[in-house]
């Protein structure tokens, strides 16, 4: 998540110009490498004025943990879920309908309340902190999320909004929003994406009431924790929230994707949740991860004013669900603003039939970079979102083709191979060209790399 190079403005690729809402001023003093080499003029980045950042209306200051890069903050506020005939609005709308069907509360009203304004733009103690995930825990490095400083940060969950929302007195809700993580490039992973949270809280009542002989079951014990329970939960309370739990998302999946639909469950760990799972579904031959999910833990809930409830969360990726229904192949369309693959989406009710009919599919341009690692800390991920960067959308694929350690010196090379494909437009070889040089020199620039090209 982190990256400590300067922030580039690449204002001659983009088609996008920052929104009015979004000024940057600025950049780090505090690079982690220094270069006499300059970037080519094209992918210049501008002087600063002060270290700060204007976002959504707010001021942040700066400091040694901002990474968040202008084209990352070009996405904010774009709001692909709330866009009407939107892809990631129909499934939204399709898992919020299924919810206001079939989840009824006591006044005849729907049970789930659904939240899908809320800034992404959080603490950090909203991310991680009130999610019980410990301080030495591998979510919250800087190669793997964007800080704004280190109290603010583009939320890389929905459920950075759990507590708060738990807090206000809330027993079932969905929470819709743009997420924000550094991670690979390739046609299923994208620096923004949409999730959606959602949480529900059972009392003693809720819970064994339809339960045969559940007059004199409880939720909580006192014992200690095991592979299947915290130590306050009963086996029994767990046992019917985890079958709920899967109860409710394997309806969901099958009222969107119809009865024919694959599905599995593969164990796993989540800091807040235990115990816990993740839901792949069968996409084009292969599993797909499509949500994670798991019985919340009880600490979380207590904090959050709960103290006599116990509960699940899920968190499902709206990209992926639309991919899947819609046999969307590269996870870029979606911020396309092509006619030809909005129109596509717009239809007479949310639960209408549609198979993507491709755009003309436009060849890829292929080119290799090759360098030697720097004796610090190098991640792959500051890589990548500097590829983006100065890449953005053109950028199809970075692969890592080779990893080399010379015999004697102990230095280590790195060879990726990177895929230039715009998803709407032929790409010449001399734009191209000029890309991947402006990404060459930026690499020995920002990453302190020593090039071999």
């Amino acid at each position: 998540m982190a990256m400590l190079w300067k922030f580039m403005r690449v204002a001659k690729y983009s088609k996008t110009a920052l929104p009015p809402k979004v000024k940057v001023r600025g950049i780090p003093t505090h690079s982690r490498h220094s270069s006499s080499k300059s970037v080519p003029s094209d992918f210049a980045a501008s002087a600063p004025c002060s270290n700060t950042v204007e976002l959504l209306g707010k001021t942040y200051p700066q400091d040694d943990y901002s990474n968040v890069t202008e084209k990352i903050l070009s996405k904010v506020g774009k709001n692909l879920h709330n866009r009407k005939h939107h892809p990631l609005w129909l499934i939204k709308e399709q898992v919020k309908d299924h919810f206001y069907k079939h989840y009824i509360g006591r006044r005849g009203t729907p049970l789930f309340s659904v939240y899908d304004g809320l800034s992404p733009v959080v603490t950090v103690q909203q991310n991680f902190d009130r999610l019980l995930i410990p301080q030495n825990h591998a979510s919250r490095r800087k190669e793997d999320n964007y800080y704004l400083n280190r109290d603010h940060m583009l939320r890389a969950h929905t459920s950075a909004h759990q507590w708060d929302l738990i807090h206000s007195g809330l027993d079932a809700f969905l929470a819709v929003g743009d997420v924000y993580r550094r991670d690979t490039i390739d046609n299923t992973h994208y620096p923004v994406f949409h999730q959606m949270e959602g949480v529900r809280l059972f009392s003693c009542h809720e819970l064994f009431s339809s339960v045969k002989g559940g007059e004199g079951l409880q939720l909580f014990e006192q014992g200690h924790r095991t592979a299947h329970k915290q130590e306050c939960h009963t086996m029994e309370a767990v046992r019917l929230v985890e079958f709920n739990l899967k109860q409710v998302l394997t309806r969901l999946m099958t009222h969107i994707f119809g009865d024919g639909l694959q599905v599995r469950w593969v164990d796993c760990y989540f800091p807040f949740t235990h115990p816990s799972f993740e839901m792949e579904i069968n996409f084009q031959g292969e599993w797909m991860e499509v949500l994670g999910c798991g019985v919340m833990e009880q600490q979380l809930v207590n904090s959050a004013g709960a103290r006599d409830k116990i509960g699940w969360a899920f968190g499902l990726g709206l990209e992926r669900l639309a991919m899947i229904l819609y046999d969307i192949p590269d996870i870029r369309l979606f911020w396309s603003e092509d006619e030809r693959f909005l129109k596509q989406f717009i239809g007479p009710h949310i639960w209408q039939k549609i198979k993507f009919q491709p755009l003309s599919r436009y060849p890829p341009l292929i080119n290799d970079i090759s360098f030697w690692l720097p004796s610090e800390t190098y991640s792959e991920n500051d890589f990548y979102d500097l590829v983006r960067t100065i890449g953005g959308d053109l950028i199809e694929k970075v692969v890592l083709m080779d990893e080399f350690a010379h015999p004697k010196t102990k230095k280590v090379s790195h060879c990726y191979r990177i895929i230039y494909r715009h998803p709407e437009r032929t790409l010449t070889q001399d734009e191209v060209h000029r890309i991947h040089r402006a990404i060459e020199e930026s690499a020995v620039q920002e990453l302190g790399v020593e090039g071999r090209f």
